[in-house]
């Protein structure tokens, strides 16, 4: 086992226990924070597989962009910080939901660790990759930045809306 193995499977293994936690936590903020580790040691598995443009959209993106976007809409629309009492679901539920999760994860294992066979490279690959990226789906891309900002600008407008209805009600 090399250093770089060894170093991906730490980040790996810190990814799936923040990302366990981020589902599992009962307080919406503690969970979004544990998505920002998640995401973040995403990258770092990027980074450690050699693909430094990945990891850096990755934390562009998802971070800096969608994690920002749920926490203010959490801090805008007033929503509850602590554990809420009648979300909680039974223990037969908590047993019922993990086993189809593991039997769902063993599922896509099964499908994808046969995929998952060392493969080549072949010279002038990497470049007709990076031509249709910012050729064919620049379009899609960029649309999806709109849309990123619509909604900001959507969970602006209901934030304004609920705080002046507030502020109407205490009048």
């Amino acid at each position: 086992m090399t250093g770089l193995d060894l170093a991906f499977a730490t980040t790996g293994l810190l990814t799936a226990a923040a990302a366990a936690l981020a589902v599992t936590t009962r307080q919406v903020v503690h969970s979004a924070l544990w998505l920002v580790v998640a995401l973040l040691g995403l990258a770092g598995c990027y980074l450690v597989l050699g693909a430094e443009l990945v990891a850096l959209v990755q934390v562009l993106v998802y971070v800096g962009a969608v994690v920002v976007l749920v926490i203010v809409a959490l801090m805008l629309t007033r929503a509850p910080i602590g554990p809420r009492t009648e979300h909680s679901a039974g223990p037969a539920r908590r047993v019922l939901a993990a086993c189809v999760g593991a039997g769902t994860g063993g599922l896509v294992a099964a499908v994808l660790l046969p995929t998952a066979a060392p493969t080549r490279v072949r010279a002038g690959e990497s470049d007709e990759l990076a031509r249709q990226i910012f050729s064919t789906w620049v379009w899609p891309f960029e649309l999806l930045s709109l849309l990123l900002l619509a909604a900001l600008v959507g969970a602006f407008a209901v934030a304004g809306l609920t705080t002046s209805r507030l502020g109407e009600r205490t009048r």
